[in-house]
């Protein structure tokens, strides 16, 4: 795997050695920010200063030297940081490294006025003395929980990443205020060394675990062995790097919130182990479950304080263990599940006395007999339907079990933008003040991290207001902090953005529409993921005309990251738009026997394809060539990096076999707009499929029947290297989408479907395609492909 390099290393360690900051009490603070009025309390010095220094030099490594960053102790009334200061000299207090690196944020974004999101950021336009705040801001928390991450996000977000890159992650989750951080890392090195002492060798147990890209539904009992077996070297990698993020989050004090144990066990449990009943647990789409073990019984007692002393070993200890009992459609059998809850957490507070135990709120889960059989006081509900369905009273369904008030903005990882941030913004805060309220936190759980950059900032700021967010003036402000500046053209892209795609209702869906693009081949295609929104969720037009917006920004601050980024995730997300327009138009003319139209459509269909292709590879952000580049680089042999990179290629594409991908209708369930996975992949199925439908039209017969499993397995098993670094004029790129496409008209949104307000009467009249400015535009790259071919080889995010 990728290891940070000798310099980064030394840089860090010079970081470290910046002398602290003199702290032993705290001043008195003056309210002027957002939050709760009070004094902070006076105390010793609660943690260390050099983790915190180490981070903020890493985030900003030209003006970390102009930060005073200052512990301050944790009063009753939860966490909190102030900012103060003078041009160039600035100080910072909070109760923890994190929060410290909060107040950070709050510094740069409404005084500094930029932008680190995740992904893109604008600090490249910070003055070289840095500005001073009006007064002393102070911000207080309004839940004491802050969590993040999905359990499905090593396997969406990149189950192959390095330390590197969870670094940076764990960086803009402090940054953004999160304290309780799910991590995955290293549980499979747990179940081995548990289940080795319970009659199982290591090579049983190497075929029973699956490849990293596939663990996430392992740990939730879905699936087992698919991409198998692992090597006792993979385990042993990342046994260590689990360790290793675990001990950041300790050392910026937030909680690494582990996998607890409810009962999976591998085959044959019972043979091996007389004293422990298995419940069988069936299929889940396409795959056989591992059995589920009977907690009442002495074998469960056993392996949950086996599989809790490895864990300690392994990853060290944590004060909240997330797990689900029975999770999407697992069966109880004849075991109570009150009674089996009540085993479950007695063996938790065995091993972790004074532990929170942590559920998913998704579907029916958790339900009243788990709920009411346990401590209330040690859970925590991450509520994952907050903000889909109407009609909502968790206090009442969670018989007043605390919860957080939960997201998931985006399943599989799709590059979709949008949310139904302006449901967060009113909901929240009804929530969490209405009388007799539970809700004691958020949880940002999209199933793949590193897209959406304005849901997620806008999100994670939630926990950190105490009053109402107005939505509109939200967005406006980050228009101008995002590209590091003001501008006219980004606060009217921004806007269109905001009442389009990121206004969204709640009622059905959380996320927005995937890209047909991205489908399985077929004239009937509404969507690409099985289990996803079927039409429009905004008025396409708005996503058009902040394209055109965004293309006229000033030349001056097109430089930043984050303009670049956006800019490219606007077009695609253009193109991915149009593609539910065209593809009704293609099933048209082949209705039609019109084999002149249907050409023209096609080819048309082709074009687009291409064109987005060339577009997503002006960022790195949007190859796949990190992505299998990453899971290469952990294998040793040549035969350990074949099985890695098909782990990583399968997930996005068919996700598991023949019957998972095609009776369970997993395939596409990740799919991305990603340049590589475009060209090579979803181009190369509609090529096919429509030229075989061009072929039954010329001829007069009936189109040959496609197997798409064994058209795409044969895909993953390819060892094509693309490439790792962007290529081409992001500017000139996307003004090619723009005028690819036709002139966007305001249209009304699906009925039934959602949808937004229209966009401003004076944006539907401003003529965007004639108003276009070259400044800035470059010369767009050559059509030609620059990835190499290189089957067989080893290469080696």
């Amino acid at each position: 795997m990728r290891r940070l390099c000798s310099w980064a290393s030394a840089f860090v360690a010079l970081a470290l050695a910046v002398p602290a900051a003199a702290a032993g009490t705290s001043a008195a603070v003056t309210e002027t920010g957002t939050g709760a009025a009070g004094v902070a309390s006076a105390g010793p010095t609660a943690f260390a200063e050099g983790p915190v220094r180490a981070a903020l030099a890493r985030l900003l490594p030209r003006h970390a030297s102009q930060f005073t960053l200052v512990p301050v102790s944790r009063p009753a009334s939860g966490d909190y940081f102030t900012v103060s200061g003078d041009p160039g000299r600035l100080r910072v207090e909070g109760t923890s490294p994190a929060v410290i690196l909060s107040g950070v944020n709050r510094y740069l974004k409404y005084t500094a006025k930029v932008d680190i999101g995740w992904p893109g950021d604008s600090t490249a336009k910070l003055p070289r003395i840095l500005p001073a705040p009006a007064g002393t801001v102070r911000g207080d928390a309004s839940v004491p929980h802050r969590f993040a991450l999905n359990d499905t996000d090593d396997g969406y977000s990149g189950a192959y990443r390095d330390w590197a890159s969870y670094e940076r992650q764990i960086d803009l989750l402090a940054l953004h205020g999160a304290n309780e951080v799910f991590v995955q890392m290293g549980a499979d090195a747990v179940y081995q060394r548990t289940f080795q002492e319970f009659g199982y060798s290591r090579d049983e147990l190497a075929s029973w675990i699956p490849g990293p890209a596939h663990q996430p539904w392992w740990l939730m009992q879905n699936m087992s062995g698919f991409g198998s077996p692992v090597s006792q070297r993979l385990l042993d990698d990342r046994a260590a790097l689990g360790r290793r993020i675990a001990d950041r989050l300790r050392q910026l004090g937030m909680t690494p919130v582990l996998p607890g144990y409810f009962g999976t066990v591998p085959p044959g449990f019972t043979a091996r182990n007389p004293t422990g009943p298995v419940v069988p647990q069936g299929r889940w789409v396409g795959f056989d479950r591992p059995d589920w073990l009977d907690p009442r019984s002495p074998a469960y007692t056993q392996v949950a304080a086996s599989f809790y002393r490895h864990q300690r070993d392994l990853l060290g200890d944590s004060t909240m263990y997330k797990m689900d009992l029975l999770h999407e459609g697992g069966r109880p059998g004849d075991v109570p599940l009150g009674d089996a809850a009540g085993a479950v957490m007695n063996a938790l507070q065995s091993a972790r006395p004074g532990a929170v135990w942590v559920l998913l709120g998704w579907q029916k889960n958790p339900s009243a007999q788990l709920i009411d059989a346990v401590d209330k006081s040690r859970l925590l509900i991450v509520d994952g339907l907050s903000d889909r369905y109407d009609g909502l009273d968790r206090e009442t369904t969670w018989h007043g079990a605390p919860y957080a008030f939960g997201t998931i903005p985006n399943f599989g990882g799709h590059t979709t933008i949008g949310a139904n941030t302006a449901v967060w913004a009113a909901r929240f805060d009804q929530w969490r003040t209405k009388p007799g309220s539970a809700l004691k936190g958020i949880a940002y759980l999209p199933e793949g991290t590193g897209t959406n950059p304005a849901a997620y900032e806008l999100f994670t700021e939630l926990a950190w207001r105490t009053g109402p967010l107005d939505h509109r003036a939200w967005f406006a402000a980050y228009a101008e902090r995002r590209y590091g500046g003001a501008d006219p053209h980004a606060a009217a892209a921004w806007e269109l953005l905001r009442t389009g795609p990121y206004s969204t209702p709640s009622g059905t869906w959380s996320e927005s529409q995937d890209s047909l693009f991205a489908a399985r081949p077929r004239l009937t295609a509404t969507k690409a993921a099985s289990w996803g929104p079927g039409a429009m969720r905004y008025d396409a037009s708005t996503v058009r005309r902040a394209l055109a917006e965004l293309l006229r920004v000033a030349p001056g601050l097109r430089t930043t990251d984050a303009y670049r980024f956006d800019l490219v995730d606007v077009a695609r997300q253009a193109l991915a738009d149009h593609s539910r327009t065209l593809l009704p138009r293609i099933k048209a003319a082949y209705d039609a026997k019109d084999l002149a139209a249907f050409r023209q459509r096609a080819a048309e269909w082709k074009g687009h394809l291409a064109l987005l292709d060339e577009l997503l590879a002006t960022d790195t952000r949007f190859l796949l060539g990190p992505w299998l580049e990453d899971a290469t680089s952990w294998g040793a042999t040549e035969e350990e990096r074949a099985a890695a990179e098909f782990d990583a290629r399968s997930v996005l594409t068919t996700w598991g076999d023949r019957s998972g991908s095609d009776a369970g209708g997993l395939h596409d369930y990740a799919n991305r707009e990603w340049s590589g996975l475009v060209s090579d992949f979803y181009a190369m199925r509609w090529t096919k499929y429509l030229d075989s439908l061009d072929t039954a039209l010329a001829t007069g017969r009936t189109p040959v029947a496609i197997d798409w499993f064994a058209v795409e397995n044969a895909w993953n098993l390819e060892r094509t290297a693309y490439p790792v670094h962007a290529s081409g004029d992001p500017v000139a790129l996307a003004t090619a989408v723009h005028e690819a496409l036709p002139a966007p008209q305001p249209t009304a949104p699906v009925t039934g479907t959602g949808g937004a307000a229209a966009p401003l009467q004076a944006w539907r009249r401003s003529p965007e395609r004639a108003a276009l400015s070259p400044a800035g535009a470059g010369t767009a790259p050559s059509r030609s492909s620059s990835r190499v071919a290189c089957t067989g080889c080893p290469t080696g995010r």
